[in-house]
C-alpha cells in the first residue's frame, strides 16, 4: 500500500503527528515503532500485581500552553497532580527545588522570606560569564548548597561535573525563597486519568493509521511506499553515524514491588549523594491508584542502553549542528521530538513542536495547491 507519510517512533511527537494528518488532513500514515508499543518513553502500563506503573521512569505533565493541554485534552480526562520531590540530603528530606523550608530545615535556621534572599546574595559566588550548570547553582545559592543537593545529583545523572555541562541543565530547577514547594508552577499540572497508554491508544485509534510495532524501519524502508517521512527517532542512527555518534545518557530501571501500602511521603525522592540510584519513583502517589501494595522505581543513569538524555556539552553541539545540516537537506523528510531534534524538550514541548510541524504540513500543501491551480 502506498502511504501518504511513513512516521518512525509512535511516541509524543509521532502519534500528534498521525493523529493531525489521519483525521484532520485526510492523510494515510504509516506510523512504525521498534518497541512492541505505542507511548515511546511515556508508555504505562499494569504490572503484575495490578499496579499501574510508568515502564520508563515517572512522566509528570505540566505545560503553560493552553493550547497543547486543550488539544491533549481530546485523547483523556484528567487527574489534578502537582509534583513535589524531596531530596535526601544528611539524613533529612528535604524540599526541592531548594526553599525557605530546605535552607531553615537544612541548618535550623528561622529565616523569613527577606532573610532567605539576603542570605543566598552572601553565600552566592559572583560568577561574571554563566556558562556550565556549576555556574547557575553556586552563583545563585553558594557553594555547600551546591555540593549538597546539586553536585552529587548530576555527576551522576550525566557521567560528568556540572562544571563540565551547559547551564541549561540546572538553570531548569528554579530557587525559591518562600515556600513553595511545587516542583512545577505551570497552569496546568495534571496526570492522565487513566493514564498514557489509554490517551495514546485513543489519539492512533483512526483508520488512515496502520500501525507496525516491533519493527525497525531502517530493516524495512526499502519495502515501503510513502510519500514523505516523519522521523523522530536519533537523528545520527538515520544517517548511519556518518559523522560519529551523538552522547546520549540511558537509564536502567529495577521495578520493585513491595507488600506495604505506602513507602515514601511523596511520589519522588532524590538522592544526590550517597546512592548508585538518582531518585525512587512511588507511583501511587502520582496516579492516585489505591492499592494493598505498593510499586517503585528505583533509576540508575548509565551511558549504555536507550537513548534519554542528549548531553549538553558545546562539542556535542557542534557535532549535532553537522547532522542538522544533513537534515535541512533532506526532501521529504522531518525530523522532530527529542532525538530528532537532540534537544531535551519536556512532553507539552514535544506535543508543541510537532502541531507546529502539522500546520507547516498542510500549510506547504495548501500553498503547492494554489500555485497549481
Amino acid at each position: 500500500m502506498e502511504y501518504d507519510y511513513a512516521i518512525v517512533g509512535a511516541g509524543f511527537a509521532g502519534s500528534v503527528l498521525a493523529e493531525r494528518l489521519a483525521s484532520q488532513a485526510g492523510k494515510t500514515v504509516l506510523l512504525i515503532d521498534k518497541r512492541p508499543h505505542i507511548g515511546g518513553n511515556a508508555y504505562d502500563c499494569y504490572n503484575e500485581d495490578g499496579i499501574l506503573i510508568h515502564q520508563y521512569g515517572p512522566h509528570i505533565f505540566h505545560t503553560n500552553s493552553p493550547d497543547v493541554f486543550s488539544y491533549l485534552s481530546q485523547f483523556t480526562e484528567w487527574r489534578p497532580y502537582e509534583h513535589r520531590v524531596l531530596a535526601s540530603v544528611e539524613g533529612q528530606l528535604l524540599p526541592i527545588p531548594i526553599n525557605l523550608d530546605t535552607v531553615n530545615k537544612l541548618y535550623g535556621y528561622a529565616f523569613s522570606q527577606e532573610e532567605l534572599a539576603a542570605y543566598f546574595k552572601t553565600v552566592g559566588e559572583p560568577v561574571e560569564n554563566i556558562r556550565t550548570s556549576e555556574d547557575v547553582v553556586v552563583s545563585q545559592v553558594g557553594r555547600d548548597l551546591y555540593e549538597k543537593f546539586f553536585r552529587g545529583y548530576t555527576r551522576k545523572q550525566w557521567g560528568v561535573d556540572p562544571s563540565e555541562l551547559d547551564k541549561m541543565v540546572t538553570s531548569r530547577i528554579p530557587t525559591r525563597t518562600n515556600q513553595d514547594d511545587r516542583y512545577f508552577t505551570d497552569e496546568f499540572q495534571f496526570m492522565p486519568l487513566h493514564g498514557y497508554t489509554k490517551m495514546f491508544e485513543k489519539m492512533v485509534n483512526h483508520p488512515n493509521i496502520h500501525l507496525m510495532l516491533s519493527t525497525d524501519f531502517r530493516q524495512i524502508k526499502d519495502q515501503l511506499s510513502f510519500g514523505e517521512l516523519i522521523y523522530t527517532g536519533p537523528v545520527d542512527e538515520y544517517f548511519d553515524y556518518c559523522y560519529g555518534k551523538l552522547p546520549y545518557r540511558s537509564l536502567r530501571f529495577d521495578h520493585q514491588t513491595l507488600d506495604v501500602p505506602d513507602y515514601q511521603p511523596v511520589s519522588v525522592v532524590n538522592y544526590p549523594n550517597d546512592h548508585a540510584y538518582t531518585r525512587i519513583t512511588e507511583y501511587k502517589k502520582l496516579t492516585g491508584q489505591e492499592h494493598p501494595k505498593t510499586s517503585l522505581t528505583f533509576e540508575y543513569p548509565q551511558d549504555e542502553g536507550d537513548p534519554y538524555y542528549p548531553v549538553p556539552r558545546p562539542e556535542n553541539a557542534d557535532l549535532y549542528r553537522q547532522y542538522k545540516q544533513l537534515a535541512d537537506e533532506q526532501t521529504g523528510v522531518h525530523f522532530v521530538g527529542r532525538l530528532g531534534t537532540y534537544r531535551y524538550y519536556n512532553m507539552d514541548q514535544v506535543v508543541a513542536q510537532a502541531l507546529t510541524l502539522y500546520k507547516k504540513l498542510v500549510g506547504a500543501e495548501s500553498l503547492h495547491e494554489v500555485a497549481q491551480s
